[in-house]
């Protein structure tokens, strides 16, 4: 092997090594997240209190819903102010926050069918994760596309809030089933793109994994509108 192609190999191979840390450290966090939002989820769900003060006033919840959306604006438009520190006290925050607001998703639908459908919403996000990683194609056209149809199914859940139509409801599902499916291979890749850019540390593995973290949440909702079994 010539000199060139050593080289070559060596680049490479630290170009894989750089990506591996950072997806590791993305996954890491995303499960630390996910777990905070479930146990958190639990412990509201076991407190009379905290669920009368949520679901006696709209305030409350509403308040909260803000505040989620807050600390989400927040981590993922100041992440390079933001020290370490602080940066990792905002994640655990919002997935604490958003275990107290996901346990009125669960007082609606059946145990049985929140973990029916948890294992479906992890097993397509794997299998979309994975491809995000191994594809070799570039997926930055998808970004665009994947942004657009994410605006859409914001601004006309939005709507459907005073229209209260289940035929809109059950149609932005779909649509976001779709859309949140296709961002995690997408946010995945990136993910991987930015670690080859020699981009890696806390900072953006918190921020990955935010990234993921809302995708599969996301994801685990719009499905939930399928296969859900109300109480």
């Amino acid at each position: 092997m010539n000199e060139s192609n050593t080289s070559y190999t060596r680049t490479a191979g630290h170009v894989i090594a750089r990506q591996n840390a950072l997806v590791r450290q993305v996954y890491a966090w995303m499960g630390a997240g996910l777990t905070i939002t479930a146990v958190m989820t639990l412990f509201t769900l076991s407190s009379p209190a905290i669920l009368n003060a949520i679901l006696g006033n709209r305030l409350v919840f509403y308040g909260l819903m803000i505040g989620e959306l807050a600390l989400v604006f927040t981590l993922s438009g100041a992440i390079n102010r933001l020290s370490e520190a602080t940066a990792t006290l905002i994640f655990i925050a919002y997935s604490a926050l958003n275990g107290v607001t996901l346990s009125v998703v669960a007082l609606v639908y059946t145990a049985n069918s929140i973990a029916s459908t948890f294992v479906i919403t992890a097993g397509m996000f794997g299998a979309m994760s994975v491809y995000g990683y191994m594809t070799k194609r570039d997926l930055t056209s998808w970004g665009s596309f994947l942004f657009m149809g994410l605006i859409g199914v914001v601004i006309a859940s939005i709507v459907n809030i005073f229209v209260a139509s289940s035929a809109v409801s059950w149609v932005i599902s779909g649509i976001g089933v779709i859309v949140f499916t296709g961002l995690t291979a997408y946010d995945t890749w990136k993910i991987k793109e930015l670690a080859a850019q020699g981009i890696g540390g806390r900072k953006p593995a918190i921020l990955g994994a935010l990234t993921l973290y809302l995708d599969f949440i996301n994801l685990f909702l719009m499905l939930l509108r399928f296969t859900g079994n109300r109480r």
